[in-house]
């Protein structure tokens, strides 16, 4: 069984020696995530290649200008259909659109006390910052304007979408400072709902909008303003989570920590990890299930995997 006091023993000595490798982000790391961007580049998404130039990248997502209308065919977005034009031809048709060359894409980061959770390489939160660097850069890449907003529990620290390096970096020194001050500041003022909502009032239509969150509890509690935001852009849900979520522990007994104060002993057997596992199995499809209803792309990233090789299409 775990003890309280070894814990809180562990983590002042962390403190103390300025270790925080897996438990905050850093600034060097957020800035690395950039190696990465080449193997992107390699993978198609969407049956649409993700590499700038001449081939049509699906981050880019449908223009704004029109190009020419054809008939619809399986997997096209149902928002484009010429109802005109189908109505005319009695079959469906669909609008094109040319490709946009300056794109807006945003990350809304959680980083709230939900994600300061992690039982292998590091935090859900840790790896979530690590997520929302690698497009950034991949965004850069592609000539895109990259804009960010960071969810702390507290409030939503907006950044606004530049096609430049130094902006970029600029949102990674913040960052760092939100993920090593969410260590310690578990206070919850403001909700998702709220925070989203700022996000919808900055972006321009038919923008990016990528969602980094664990996902817990969000159609009570931030559902609505997913839905929102995929009516007029093209949203990514990103699912993270950690290793221990999809998998129960060992059969014996466990003290947890909640509310900051509150403890609670935990006796695992076998009925419990068949609800364990259950659990987790259901959060997930629900979210799958949200972002078919809603038109999102869906993603899951595991805390504990190379986040670039997660991105590629499923």
């Amino acid at each position: 069984m775990v003890r309280l006091h070894d814990i809180t023993r562990w983590w002042k000595s962390r403190k103390e020696k300025d270790d925080l490798s897996g438990l905050a982000v850093r600034f060097d790391e957020l800035a690395a995530m950039r190696r990465y961007v080449p193997y992107l580049r390699e993978f198609k998404f969407n049956n649409t290649s993700l590499q700038s130039g001449d081939a049509r990248s699906a981050f880019r997502g449908r223009g704004m200008e029109f190009a020419e209308v054809r008939a619809y065919n399986y997997g096209d977005d149902v928002r484009d259909i010429d109802w005109r034009v189908t109505a005319r031809k009695n079959q469906p048709f669909t609008k094109l659109y040319a490709e946009e060359k300056d794109r807006e894409v945003y990350v809304w980061l959680d980083l709230s006390p939900k994600m300061m959770f992690g039982t292998r390489n590091e935090l859900k939160a840790v790896t979530a910052a690590k997520t929302a660097a690698l497009l950034g850069w991949f965004a850069l890449a592609n000539r895109d304007r990259f804009g960010l907003a960071v969810y702390d529990g507290r409030q939503t620290r907006i950044f606004q979408s530049k096609r430049t390096q130094e902006n970029l970096l600029a949102i990674f020194k913040k960052i760092e400072q939100i993920s090593v001050e969410g260590l310690e500041n578990q206070q919850v003022d403001e909700d998702e709902a709220k925070s989203l909502q700022k996000v919808h009032k900055k972006i321009s239509r038919r923008a990016i909008v990528f969602v980094i969150s664990s996902f817990d509890n969000f159609e009570q509690h931030y559902g609505k303003e997913i839905a929102k935001l995929a009516g007029n852009n093209e949203v990514f849900a990103v699912n993270v989570y950690d290793a221990l979520e999809e998998k129960a522990p060992p059969q014996g007994e466990y003290l947890a920590q909640y509310d900051n104060q509150k403890q609670l002993l935990i006796n695992t057997g076998k009925k419990f990890s068949q609800q364990y596992g259950l659990f987790f199995i259901q959060k997930r499809q629900s979210v799958r299930q949200f972002c078919v209803k809603f038109n999102c792309r869906y993603r899951e990233i595991c805390s504990k995997q190379p986040i670039y090789k997660q991105l590629r299409p499923v």
